[in-house]
């Protein structure tokens, strides 16, 4: 089985280009999964799938856990199936369990530009530190795709950089001119520090800086502006999309911005703030107009 397993993540790692995080979130799925049912692939059903899945339940994990495990077990064997491997994909017959829909969290307006300007000072880390969530608000970018940047891939005359996305996908995208002005402050310090690495985004010791210290960053900073808790860097993607939908900005646009594949991914963003489509209602629709 082992050799299926290293040929699946040897796939997305090279053809699908997915994240360190999901490949090791992956990997695990997978040793979790093969340790339980313990079989050849060819000899797997529907029912040993649910059983895992049953076994998952009694634990109590979460939905969205056990649904990504499916998810995970799901393109296995879609992958064993189109190799050859086996015969048909077992997990196609089992159901996803039913996840309740949370609402992104996100920030206001007010306390988008608190943490803004919290990274105080002219030096390396406070001028990094306010690149980095300037550019994150600014760009709604993930955070894998934050610290894989490159300098090269910053065109400060156009104000744009070009993002490597899921599955290697690349796209454009616009930086506002806040975040170009941090960008600006620190790149001369990032030079300052004599390092020949291409990351755009350096930790104190040159190397590029990782997803989990940039976590931590935001950790730091939440806290000094007494945030209710830890902010996230997806948190401040969700802002960006809710922001940009508040003021006006179409679907279609802000699904091109954020790299989704898929538009329905993109439209949770309409119910996050039902406050602001009520007002838009009542100034647009001819009948409640009428009614006022």
């Amino acid at each position: 089985m082992k050799k299926y397993t290293d040929q699946f993540i040897y796939y997305l790692k090279t053809e699908q280009g997915v994240s360190p995080h999901t490949l090791r979130a992956y990997t695990e799925d997978l040793k979790e999964f093969i340790s339980f049912i313990d079989k050849k692939p060819n000899d797997i059903d529907n029912l040993d799938i649910r059983t895992f899945l049953a076994a998952l339940h009694h634990r109590k994990l979460k939905k969205s856990s056990i649904s990504r495990k499916l998810a995970t077990i799901r393109s296995f064997f879609k992958f064993l199936h189109r190799e050859g491997y086996v015969k048909k994909n077992p997990a196609k017959l089992v159901s996803s369990p039913r996840v309740p829909k949370s609402l992104p969290r996100f920030l206001d307006i007010d306390e988008a530009f608190s943490l803004m300007n919290t990274p105080r000072g002219d030096t390396f880390k406070p001028t990094r530190d306010k690149a980095i969530l300037e550019l994150l608000y600014s760009s709604g970018l993930r955070v894998s795709e934050l610290t894989s940047l490159d300098v090269i891939d910053l065109d400060s005359k156009e104000s744009v950089l070009r993002v490597k996305g899921k599955g290697r996908k690349e796209r454009i995208v616009p930086i506002g001119s806040k975040a170009m002005e941090a960008l600006q402050n620190y790149l001369p310090e990032r030079i300052s520090l004599k390092k020949k690495s291409p990351a755009l985004f350096l930790n104190n010791r040159g190397g590029r800086l990782t997803q989990r210290s940039v976590s931590r960053i935001l950790v730091q900073y939440s806290r000094m502006i007494n945030l209710k808790g830890d902010l996230s860097p997806h948190t401040l993607r969700h802002t960006f999309a809710t922001h940009l939908l508040h003021e006006g900005a179409d679907l279609r646009s802000i699904q091109e911005l954020l790299g989704h594949a898929s538009l329905s991914t993109t439209q949770k963003y309409t119910h996050v703030d039902i406050g602001h489509l009520t007002e838009v209602y009542d100034k647009a629709h001819p009948m409640a107009k009428k009614n006022k």
